[in-house]
């Protein structure tokens, strides 16, 4: 079993290439209070203002989808689900808002499990075909990141 503090450094750099590929510049936090990386736009020509993006980031050696409630509290925070962190051939990311993560576990029922109402999460290990289908409008690409900070943040 790989050490987690390694699986967790592989999906940071994982996403912070992805996010410099995509034109962004990335900041990390000194503490860790919910907020992993803060992704942005500096001014540019292409961009009159500046605009940031707080992202939680989920990685792991394979495929799991999971939210915690008290990531609610964190304004345009963005979810990044780094998957099979462990193959450069299969690493991917998903984006998600809390609001668009949260809906994802509604619509399959899972916030009304013990799970969500008492322990403030829930966790799907190796989601299936139907998950995959609805991840698929949140998978990431570098040339992708932009819009999804700029949706993130408001702008």
């Amino acid at each position: 079993m790989r050490d987690s503090q390694l699986t967790e450094l592989s999906g940071r750099h994982f996403l912070i290439a992805q996010l410099v590929a995509g034109g962004l510049e990335v900041a990390v936090p000194v503490r860790d209070r919910g907020v992993d990386l803060i992704a942005y736009l500096d001014l540019s020509a292409e961009t009159k203002r500046f605009v940031s993006c707080p992202i939680q980031m989920k990685a792991s050696q394979e495929a799991r989808f999971g939210l915690d409630r008290k990531y609610e509290k964190i304004a345009g925070l963005l979810i990044a689900f780094v998957w099979h962190v462990e193959d450069p051939s299969r690493a991917c990311v998903y984006a998600l808002t809390y609001q668009e993560a949260f809906s994802l576990l509604e619509k399959r029922g899972h916030t009304k499990t013990a799970s969500w109402t008492e322990k403030n999460g829930y966790s799907v290990p190796n989601p299936g075909e139907a998950w995959l289908k609805d991840l698929q409008a949140y998978r990431m690409t570098p040339d992708r990141w932009r819009e999804r900070i700029e949706s993130a943040a408001g702008v």
